[in-house]
């Protein structure tokens, strides 16, 4: 029997409130089933890896397929799924609140909102008013869907640690749920993010092989992303034996 939306969406909620999960990042259906076989308590959708299954780039697909995609989801695993909903399809605050009421409506538990503007990044008060509409927009709903908010200078080349942080904070207090900022790795870095917007929880992203979530728990992160790296390791195995296919004509062992 499925399991209620309400039911994954509170047992999101409560993911949140103490330790620290893993959040893994399916880019299809069966990825999502496998990785709720292995254990995992959620999942979270991945703008770049859904992008490269269908040959585009990340951040080029249209709001409906993305949409259909977090549909298909929330409907193939019993798990919550927190929806990687890029910078929420408009640049408007208004624009943002109707794509956060249509994401809603898919089903998923959680979801984000970056503060990208194309290739750089909304002024903060421009940013703010965005998160505060989607707050205003989850609200209106009636639907416990978790907002999370995104500060994506490290990722765009601008690691003003100072700057993420008063953006962040200012997201917190118009209403997001959860922080993240993606592209930070340094610990001290991710303590100060911590710190800056407790109680409130932290998203980070793994960067690298360095990067362990038993060290993030012991900063205080409560949960740990892993973005595009799956579906970049996926291509990688593939690319791989596909080569080796070209060049010898055998496939590598099944594993």
């Amino acid at each position: 029997m499925p399991i209620p939306v309400a039911e994954k969406r509170a047992a999101f909620r409560a993911l949140h409130a103490q330790g620290c999960f893993v959040l893994p990042n399916p880019w299809d259906i069966g990825g999502a089933r496998r990785l709720e076989k292995l254990g995992f308590k959620a999942l979270a959708s991945t703008s770049a890896g859904l992008a490269w299954s269908l040959g585009r780039d990340d951040n080029a697909l249209p709001r409906d397929a993305v949409l259909e995609h977090l549909r298909g989801l929330c409907a193939a695993t019993g798990l919550p799924v927190n929806a990687d909903f890029e910078d929420g399809f408009a640049a408007d605050p208004d624009g943002v609140a109707a794509n956060v009421a249509l994401a809603v409506a898919t089903g998923v538990a959680g979801l984000s909102i970056e503060d990208r503007d194309g290739r750089g990044l909304h002024s903060p008060g421009h940013a703010t008013e965005r998160i505060r509409a989607a707050r205003a927009a989850i609200d209106a709903s009636g639907e416990d869907v978790m907002l999370v908010a995104r500060s994506e200078g490290f990722l765009l080349g601008q690691p003003d640690l100072d700057a993420t942080i008063a953006r962040l904070v200012a997201y917190a207090d118009a209403g997001a749920d959860v922080l993240y900022a993606p592209g930070v790795a340094d610990p001290e870095a991710t303590a100060r993010i911590v710190r800056a917007v407790a109680p409130k929880p932290v998203n980070v992203l793994l960067m690298n092989p360095q990067m362990r979530v038993a060290d993030l728990a012991a900063l205080g992160v409560r949960r740990v992303s892993t973005g595009g790296a799956l579906a970049a390791a996926a291509w990688r195995g593939f690319d791989l034996a596909a080569r080796q296919l070209l060049d010898s004509g055998t496939l590598p062992p099944r594993g």
